[in-house]
């Protein structure tokens, strides 16, 4: 092996604190990873990646090294040579901000000048033409102030598209931009994947890593509008994966930040004064950064601790300019695909949220009217705002303690762990409220966003973007969950054109088959789809685009929001599915909100096409909802444990009868009480005698016996003058059963049933023989539980007799 001379050592300078390096120091730095030919050269290869991974490790510290350098260099060179402020001239200069006017006056522009040549002398002709020099300088006096007109203040497409149409270098510039920054992405992971590590697990998961950690600069490197982007991306670790996803949530809130002096002076700008007129302290360093501004603790004059949110600099312009691009997208998408829809409406309506979100005025509204319409859910915690410290780009708020999702899945622990699933769960629980209550939704619920207050506690942040829904929208948004949980596709449907979803004209019957095809591979577990959200949206998606349906603005803005709490939810526990967490709630309001538009979505459960009664369905929501607390008030607490728990199916279970007995004759049983009058009678007595209601026919027969025996034990014991000692668990709950079987409205739905039985003989036969067997046994149960009352009465006495005889003796 021929020998290699060392080479001369060349000293690099260097004017950090750095140590100076030379070729020989670096040579030596290389040679001091070499593996003894000894060893194992496949090991070597596959850590290091090869030569050529030697080669990269090499190449990266060259330009971290020339990076530190450059770094101070452009340091020094912008406060020589004021090149920030250079750099502000030239961009006014390339958007032309410099000519915009907000005060002019706007007409439309004149046509051109037609040429026109009538008999006229020489002079005339002078004048002619004199006069038609100034029609084209009036002409192109009046296309110039048309640079002067200002972006619009209100998201208006066409005038924004006006707007850029002047300035088609902007637009140009950016896509230059947007392109360059992908391309540059793309060979640093390619480059990361080269030597990435030899065992196949570690290299995916160094490659996802890596990947997100690029795709995150990247999104920071193109502004505010890719950074939202990147925000909701990391809210799906289940669509991108928990490491890019992991790399990806830094961007809610470990975005760099821009110097305190520019939001000192925004601050200044917006109240006319300095800020240590307006608050008594002033945090140095911003406790969070966000896509469109950074908040600083701070304190008011009155001793209120406050978060004072600042907006960035030179904001609008760019976000309006990226959605201004991406209507152009999609503009050209929807001629490639020939889609009868606009998609530029989406566009539109991104554009609008987040423009709104930029005044901070309309966010303080928004947050007054979401303070006022939840005010009356404990759990729901949101922060006061203070209008006389707000302005459209400051707006202060009260100072919210709580943990942040990120800063719980960042700390492993038991407490943790805890905290976080009571936030998923309040979390949903809110979401329900929001989309079915009140109609008024946060759209934008990343992690950023939310807060772990205390036990059954959640606090909600940021509110530029909110969902408004019209109440048909709420209750067909309800009837879709419901009929998904159930397969009912047809019902679907239905829902999916209540929703505004399905455009007039479209084939129902064909759209329907589709949509059976699609979601029939669906699987259920215990009456639930074992699916995630995301994956039946993906699916009904799907065949929407194919018959070319719309996605409404609130529609896109109530799923963005239900995916983000989803993809926190499985952040936190893998198993977590959504509608099993969220149907409770659905079959709560379903049988206590006595509307006509949730009992038309309950009766499509309950009855079939012919009205007929289905004992199935209505044990299946008694189950779900025997969960609720409200619902659990009903029913002693020995029985809570086994109502909320769920077999296979919907077998029978005593308890579920015991807790429609009494919501039957409750006060929030009124939807129930209707239920059972609406349906035809001859379905009931049929579900009373079916084997599915055995269980129901069982707790009845324990009523009728609990009453029987007070009665044959009062009767007894004052014709035996005894004292007949009641069972503890009869005395309990004699009188409530009692006071259901003599309800006036029990005997009403019974007597309205069994007249509806008469015109079928054979089924009323059945119900007498099940009538007669339930008597039987319960009078037969009755008549033992009185036997064993007077033996112990009986026996009460000698007892008592031979205590009296003893006492006499002593």
């Amino acid at each position: 092996m021929a020998s290699v001379s060392p080479s001369p050592a060349v000293t690099v300078l260097c004017s950090t604190g750095i140590a100076p390096r030379t070729r020989e120091n670096h040579h030596n730095r290389s040679s001091s990873h070499v593996i003894s030919p000894s060893k194992n050269k496949n090991q070597k290869l596959s850590k290091n990646g090869g030569g050529l991974g030697n080669v990269v490790e090499v190449v990266q510290k060259d330009v971290a090294f020339l990076k530190a350098g450059l770094g101070k260099g452009l340091q020094w060179a912008n406060k020589a040579f004021r090149i920030p402020e250079v750099s502000k001239s030239v961009e006014d200069f390339i958007w032309l901000r410099n000519v915009e006017d907000p005060l002019a006056a706007f007409a439309p522009p004149p046509s051109w000048p037609q040429p026109y040549y009538p008999e006229i002398s020489g002079v005339d002709l002078f004048m002619s033409d004199l006069k038609a020099l100034e029609v084209y300088f009036g002409y192109f006096y009046y296309r110039s102030k048309m640079w002067t007109k200002p972006l619009p203040e209100i998201y208006d497409a066409d005038e924004v598209a006006e707007y850029f149409a002047l300035r088609p270098h902007v637009v140009a510039l950016r896509l230059l931009e947007v392109f360059t920054a992908f391309v540059s992405a793309t060979i640093k992971i390619r480059i990361s994947s080269i030597s990435s590590a030899a065992d196949e697990d570690s290299r995916e998961k160094a490659s996802d890593y890596n990947f997100g950690i690029v795709l995150k600069e990247t999104m920071l490197n193109l502004g505010p509008t890719f950074i939202k982007a990147g925000q909701s991306l990391s809210t799906r670790p289940d669509v991108i994966g928990y490491e890019i996803s992991k790399v990806l949530s830094e961007l809610h809130d470990q975005i760099p930040s821009f110097p305190r002096a520019e939001a000192m002076k925004i601050i200044e700008e917006e109240f006319g004064s300095p800020v240590e007129t307006i608050f008594s302290y002033f945090s140095e360093e911003p406790v969070a950064a966000a896509s469109f501004g950074q908040v600083y603790k701070a304190s008011t004059y009155d001793g209120i601790d406050v978060a004072v949110k600042v907006q960035r600099p030179d904001l609008r312009h760019g976000v309006v300019r990226d959605i201004y691009i991406l209507r152009i997208g999609l503009g050209i998408l929807q001629k490639i695909l020939k889609r009868k829809n606009d998609l530029r409406l989406y566009a539109d309506e991104l554009g609008k949220g987040l423009i709104g979100e930029l005044d901070y005025n309309l966010e303080a509204a928004n947050a007054f009217e979401f303070m006022e319409v939840h005010s009356r859910y404990s759990f729901i915690c949101l922060p006061k705002i203070f209008p006389h410290l707000s302005k459209k780009r400051v707006l202060t708020m009260e100072w919210m303690d709580g943990d942040s999702p990120n800063e719980l899945l960042s700390v492993p622990s038991q407490e943790s762990n805890t905290k976080l699933l009571d936030l998923v769960k309040n979390g949903v629980e809110a979401s329900l409220v929001q989309l079915l209550e009140t109609g008024l939704m946060h759209a934008d619920p990343h992690p950023g966003n939310l807060r772990y207050i205390s036990p059954g506690k959640i606090g909600f942040l940021d509110f530029g973007l909110v969902c408004r829904m019209e109440t048909k929208h709420r209750f067909a948004m309800l009837a879709s969950i419901v009929h998904i949980v159930n397969g009912d596709w047809t019902s679907l449907v239905n829902d999916l054109t209540e929703m505004d979803v399905i455009r007039p004209g479209t084939n129902i019957t064909r759209f329907t088959l589709a949509l059976e095809d699609s979601l029939g591979e669906l699987k259920f577990s215990n009456g639930m789809p074992d699916a995630m959200f995301s994956q039946v949206l993906s699916k009904i998606w799907s065949v929407a685009i194919k018959y070319h349906c719309r996605m409404p603005p609130y529609y896109i803005l109530v799923l963005r929001s239900l995916a983000s709490l989803e993809g926190l939810a499985v952040a936190s526990d893998p198993t977590f599915k959504t509608y099993e967490a969220a149907y409770p709630y659905v079959v709560q309001k379903l049988l206590l909100d006595n509307s006509a538009a949730t009992r038309k979505i309950l009766y499509s459960v309950i009855f079939n096409k012919s009205r007929e009664f289905q004992w199935q369905r209505l044990a299946v929501f008694l189950r779900v909802g025997a969960t609720r607390k409200v619902m659990q008030t009903l029913v002693p607490l020995n029985n809570r444990t086994s109502l909320s728990q769920s077999g296979n199916g919907v077998g029978p279970d005593a308890n579920l009868a015991n807790l429609a007995l009494r919501l039957v004759v409750s006060k929030n049983g009124l939807v129930l009480r209707r239920l059972l009058m609406t349906a035809d009678g001859s379905s009931l007595v049929r579900a009373l005698v079916s084997n599915e209601a055995s269980s129901y026919r069982q707790q009845l027969g324990k009523v009728v016996a609990d009453i029987l025996h007070r009665s044959m034990c009062e009767a007894l014991g004052k014709a035996l003058n005894l004292a007949i000692a009641k069972t503890p668990q009869v005395s309990s709950t004699e009188n409530e059963y009692e006071s259901i079987l003599r309800d006036r409205r029990i005997r009403v739905i019974f007597f309205k049933s069994l007249n509806s039985v008469k015109k079928n003989p054979m089924l009323l036969f059945r119900f007498c023989c099940a009538s007669f067997a339930l008597f039987f046994v319960a009078s037969a149960v009755a008549c033992h539980r009185v036997s064993i009352a007077i033996a112990e009465a009986y026996l009460d006495r000698l007892s008592y007799n031979s205590k009296k005889i003893a006492v006499a003796a002593v």
